[in-house]
């Protein structure tokens, strides 16, 4: 079958069915075009995407500024390695690290090589500036966390799907019950070798859980009384998708290693980081870590790009009027709905939890009707909907996508 040939949605599914791992359960539409909030499957029918890929189209799909600088630098100079310096490479650097205030960036790819090169750069601050014994030092991760699907991630998950036959598993971790101050603490107490804390500003795999007002400033004090680092991870969460650059933002808060990917490169190509300043990154010397693509001039380019077109289109500020908007209209329906238990969520990163439980097939037939009417969006946990468009949304828009949500879930219930 040549590569250019057309296929029907079926054929797709077909292909991938039997020549692709079943790692996924997609939802059954096959997309072939997007442009800002907009796919369309193979069979031309438009949709709205209200799920951004899980946040990394922010910027909307195909934007062109962001296409443009990949075109452009892919036609002089893709990959060079860190074997050699490139032209790209200090530029974005420097552009990153003012953006977001810290003094050095990491490069890597994807989400969880980010979070692993956290984990990395905190484990040896651990034993060359803290002291603490070779092999001994701790990380304090969350309940209900999503840090990626590599097998120290897993390690400390409690999904036990994305566990189950993949041990023997990392050891180092303990883990607490998320936007629980008084467990957070009693961890630090009770173990001197604890490096870090590494944490979601918001838990969105889990169902876009937002912690307590308050939670995040006072967790970052208790690292700091007890000489621990403050990890954000902010893969889905930043830029720009809560209403602010970062979620911390909304709380004032500076972590000690941030975590960044996802819509860092506006979903056109694998781009992620980590920030810190020099006394912590200062650990990290020639040979101690490394990736072949991390830091290529095409990455560089797409990511500034990205950065860019955040702040030249003040997509944080639109984030965070449209979600008010978003839970305000649904606020609304929800009391003439038993369908719905609540909405939450932080500016265009929402979810409606559905009366049902985990088990239930429910939200996932919820989300095909969704589909039906024109509208994508995906469960997770089994009864929860998360919504999460792509930010160069406008009012008009949002509008339409309640209205599609509210018909979706009337109908559903008769």
């Amino acid at each position: 079958m040549a590569v250019l040939e057309h296929l029907t949605s079926q054929q797709a599914i077909d292909l991938e069915n039997k020549y692709g791992a079943h790692n996924y359960h997609p939802l059954p539409v096959v997309l072939s075009k997007g442009e800002g909030v907009y796919v369309w499957d193979v069979e031309g029918r438009k949709y709205y995407d209200f799920l951004s890929a899980y946040s990394a189209v922010n910027q909307g799909h195909c934007h062109p500024k962001i296409v443009g600088a990949m075109v452009e630098q892919a036609k002089t100079l893709t990959l060079t390695s860190r074997a050699f310096y490139n032209d790209m490479l200090g530029k974005y650097e420097k552009y990153v690290t003012e953006t977001f205030g810290f003094d050095k960036l990491l490069p890597m790819n994807t989400g969880a090589e980010a979070v692993e090169t956290a984990l990395k750069v905190c484990r040896r601050w651990a034993y060359q500036k803290k002291g603490i014994p070779e092999n001994q030092a701790k990380v304090i991760v969350c309940e209900n966390n999503f840090h990626g699907r590599t097998t120290t991630i897993i390690s400390f998950s409690n999904d036990e799907v994305a566990r189950e036959n993949y041990g023997p598993y990392t050891e180092g971790f303990v883990k607490i019950e998320y936007d629980n101050l008084t467990a957070l603490e009693n961890a630090l107490k009770s173990n001197p070798h604890v490096a870090g804390f590494l944490v979601e500003p918001i838990q969105g795999e889990a169902g876009v859980y937002v912690p307590s007002e308050g939670y995040l400033k006072e967790a970052r004090a208790l690292c700091e009384k007890y000489n621990v680092l403050f990890i954000a991870d902010e893969v889905q969460t930043g830029i720009a998708r809560t209403g602010k650059m970062l979620a911390v933002d909304h709380e004032s808060v500076k972590p000690d290693i941030l975590i960044l990917g996802k819509a860092l490169s506006g979903g056109v190509y694998p781009v992620s980081g980590v920030l810190a300043n020099d006394d912590i990154m200062e650990v990290i010397t020639p040979g101690s870590h490394g990736s072949t693509f991390g830091g290529n001039p095409v990455a560089a380019a797409v990511s500034t790009a990205a950065l860019e077109v955040i702040k030249e289109e003040n997509l944080a500020q639109n984030a965070e009027e449209l979600g008010e908007l978003f839970r305000e209209e649904l606020n609304k329906f929800i009391p003439s709905c038993d369908l719905v238990v609540k909405v939450r969520g932080k500016g265009l990163l929402n979810a409606i939890v559905i009366n049902d439980t985990e088990e239930s097939s429910t939200a996932w037939d919820i989300c095909i009707a969704l589909k039906e009417n024109g509208l994508l969006a995906k469960p997770t946990h089994g009864n929860i909907i998360r919504f999460a468009p792509p930010l160069v949304m406008d009012r008009e828009q949002l509008l339409d996508c309640v209205s599609i949500i509210v018909k979706t879930l009337n109908e559903f219930t008769k």
